[in-house]
């Protein structure tokens, strides 16, 4: 499983002109799940989600995590991600999990971060979106569990 995530003032996330999740300060994570990611990559990810340090402390060092500064969470299915870009000019899926086992396991990410966390927030697997976001830093991390 793959997270790139971003720290970010807001973020949302619209499909078909509806905006069907948002949230103020905190991060944003695009996540690809890949062939074999299960339970343990699922509590992993959450781990690291809510406890990376990429929040600024007092004296201005990445110190504090989500769960710290009580930010909002918003995550949203990025298949794309998993993306081999190796060769060629065009990308292979090949390293992306099936429609149906990611959005499985997307959706146990998506419950087990709302089990621990609650400003969590999600796009729609599957569907076209358009995603908007005001980048803090700019921070952004490649996160694999």
């Amino acid at each position: 499983m793959l997270a790139l995530i971003q720290r970010v003032n807001q973020a949302r996330v619209e499909v078909e002109g509806r905006t069907i999740g948002a949230i103020d300060a905190g991060l944003l994570a695009l996540v690809a799940v890949q062939p074999g990611d299960g339970i343990a990559q699922v509590q992993r990810m959450c781990e690291r989600l809510l406890g990376y340090r990429v929040f600024s402390d007092e004296a201005g060092r990445m110190n504090r995590s989500l769960t710290d500064t009580g930010g909002g969470l918003l995550l949203v299915s990025q298949f794309t991600l998993a993306a081999d870009t190796a060769k060629g000019m065009r990308p292979s899926f090949t390293t992306a999990a099936a429609p149906e086992q990611a959005m499985q396991t997307f959706d146990a990410l998506v419950r087990h971060c709302r089990d621990r966390h609650p400003k969590v927030e999600t796009g729609e697997f599957g569907a076209h979106m358009v995603v908007s976001l005001v980048n803090d830093g700019p921070v952004t991390f490649l996160l694999n569990s």
